[in-house]
């Protein structure tokens, strides 16, 4: 849909329009342009910052702030547990930050936002990881300020950017389809960083300065710059051959590398084609590139304005002939359509490949998707072990003994009701446990914890369950062996449930739905230590450690009445025979006596004493 719809609009040719007039014009910064209500942002193709390292080999941190303290890529950086921090290379990086910090910039960013529905940010070469910054930039900024301005960007035969787990982020931000990356068949800039540099850092320095000179000055280009095939060669060879080895490793190979992000809009002279899973997106750049030469890898790079010209006309002519036999079936037919126009005929040797990958990439597109459905329909089928569970609480919050949910289920006996209550709980986590590790197993669509059913779901069962859980391990003694819950008992579940639910938007984390429910989950937990706390300190004869004990538990007083006072917990708290009244009771009637105590044994230690 994306590439119907670019390709049948002006904002291609429009786009590459800019990028040409920011390299004449501009070529160290950027022009900007009003066309109705869209807003464009176009970076100069020969962007470039001194003294930077010209084999790109360096990934740098991403960074939150600017150097004035204000947000830059806050969501960003919202990983999973155990990922590796969000990195980009990081001349790329200096080259937006200077840009950014150019009061122009600002100035005019600022008057786009008030005067355009969307703003699309484009760039040719260098120019387009600076155009998927500032994009990444605005995106950020909208987040928390103005969700109405729509985002695009559209980048020219731009370099990769930054590693895997920038790629996830943008994924989980469900940012991928804003960004739209036009790289032409054979074209050796965006595939460049996918191999280790330092061998040629030295012949990539003469192919910039050939690109740029060409792109500012055409004739001059030619004339000034002596190309050298024997070069041309090598580079070529060598990021073919690293290429096909991160195609034959697959995943294993993902850690540490760059890797691409968002939609890739593949552009040959017989049409075009467009990816946007990572996998099929990096075979594709190889199978491209394998049916190419040295000298077409270096040339196409500044050919985009004739890519960009075909891409429109063959939109409105859509061919009606097709190569060799009809296929039997539509979807064979769309494949066969596809391997056509990106450029690779049915004989050459890599076309079986190439039309396995398109084929693997709608397969794989569809199946984090149909996994998710699945799921919703699983977790339709374990409601009634929930319900079950919340009959029970209703159970306990009405009895007469008074003890509520948490203590009745803490000293429940061997009848047939606590055994079903139990064996539900021991369920519902199975369930939620085989969600995660689908999820970080990239069996799920990558923004699956951002959909408000799964975010709700989860928070719903977090709050019912985790005080039978904390119950469970106090009830068995756990604490005794491994140490209070909080800190060493606690289900990663449930560390990840509370991430997801700290990431909703304000607007949206609302507790009305979860009105019955304590809303710290952790709350017996914290009783639990304070009844510890108020044992320890009657034993204690150390002041200074009696002190801390003390601070301690008023502390949990305090936060307690405030949560019973905004009415943030669940009836069985306030119960007359819950832990936390107990305790409470208890707590009271030691601090008085601590009170009564204390003025007798101030005047005690202040009497004079007389030899």
């Amino acid at each position: 849909m994306l590439a119907d719809f670019l390709a049948s609009t002006p904002l291609l040719s429009e786009s590459w329009r800019l990028c040409n007039l920011a390299t004449a014009n501009s070529p160290q910064s950027f022009v900007v342009d009003q066309v109705g209500s869209i807003g464009y942002v176009a970076f100069s193709g020969t962007l470039f910052v001194s003294g930077s390292d010209p084999s790109f080999k360096n990934l740098v941190r991403l960074p939150v702030h600017d150097v004035a303290g204000n947000d830059l890529f806050v969501p960003l950086h919202d990983q999973n547990e155990g990922e590796e921090p969000v990195m980009v290379q990081g001349a790329l990086l200096r080259i937006f930050e200077n840009i950014y910090s150019d009061p122009s910039f600002q100035n005019q960013m600022s008057t786009l936002m008030q005067t355009s529905q969307s703003i699309i940010f484009t760039g040719h070469s260098i120019g387009g990881t600076a155009a998927s910054l500032a994009a990444l930039w605005l995106l950020s900024y909208l987040q928390s300020n103005s969700p109405n301005l729509s985002v695009l960007c559209i980048t020219f035969g731009s370099p990769l950017l930054g590693n895997e787990t920038l790629s996830r982020a943008i994924l989980r931000e469900r940012w991928g389809g804003k960004f739209c990356h036009v790289v032409s068949k054979y074209d050796l800039m965006p595939r460049i960083l996918f191999a280790p540099l330092d061998p040629i850092a030295p012949l990539i320095k003469p192919l910039l300065q050939f690109w740029h000179l060409y792109m500012t000055s055409p004739h001059l280009g030619l004339l000034a710059v002596q190309r050298n095939d024997e070069y041309e060669a090598e580079i070529f060879q060598f990021v073919l051959v690293h290429l096909g080895r991160l195609v034959e490793a697959g995943e294993e190979a993902v850690t540490g590398v760059f890797r691409p992000f968002g939609n890739y809009f593949f552009c040959s002279e017989d049409g075009a084609i467009c990816v946007d899973n990572v996998e099929s997106v990096i075979k594709m750049m190889y199978l491209l590139l394998a049916t190419g030469s040295p000298s077409y890898s270096i040339e196409d790079h500044l050919k985009y304005g004739d890519y960009v010209e075909r891409i429109s006309s063959q939109f409105l002519e859509r061919k009606s002939s097709m190569e060799g036999e009809l296929p039997e079936s539509s979807y064979e037919a769309g494949v066969v359509l596809a391997l056509q126009s990106s450029g690779i005929a049915s004989q050459e040797p890599v076309a079986g490949r190439a039309k396995d990958c398109l084929k693997a990439a709608r397969r794989m597109g569809r199946t984090p998707n149909l996994n998710c459905a699945n799921l919703a329909i699983k977790l339709s089928r374990i409601n009634p072990y929930r319900a079950e569970i919340e009959w029970y609480k209703a159970l306990c919050d009405r009895s007469d003994d008074q003890m509520g949910y948490y203590d009745s289920f803490k000293r429940r006996g061997a009848s047939k009701r606590d055994f079903k209550v139990n064996l539900n709980r021991h369920k519902l986590a199975q369930f939620w446990d085989n969600v995660i590790d689908l999820m970080e197993s990239n069996q799920l669509p990558h923004d699956f914890h951002k959909h408000g059913k799964w975010v709700y779901s989860s928070q719903s069962y977090k709050l019912l369950v985790e005080p039978l859980d904390i119950a469970e391990y106090y009830r068995t003694g756990m604490h005794h062996s491994k140490g209070h819950y909080i800190n060493h008992g606690r289900e990663r579940r449930y560390q990840i449930f509370d991430r997801w639910w700290k990431n909703v938007r304000v607007e949206e984390n609302k507790r009305s739905k979860f009105a019955s429910l304590t809303q710290d989950t952790c709350f017996w937990a914290k009783v639990e230590e304070a009844r510890g706390l108020l044992d320890d300190v009657g034993n204690t004869r150390d002041p200074s450690h009696s002190a801390f004990l003390w601070k301690n538990m008023d502390g949990f007083a305090n936060y307690a009445k405030a949560l019973v006072e905004a009415k943030e917990v669940s009836i069985d708290v306030v119960a007359k025979n819950s832990s936390y009244s107990l305790w409470l009771k208890d707590y009271n009637e030691l601090k008085s006596q601590r009170e009564q105590f204390r003025p007798q044994f101030s005047g005690f230690m202040n009497r004079e004493i007389v030899p």
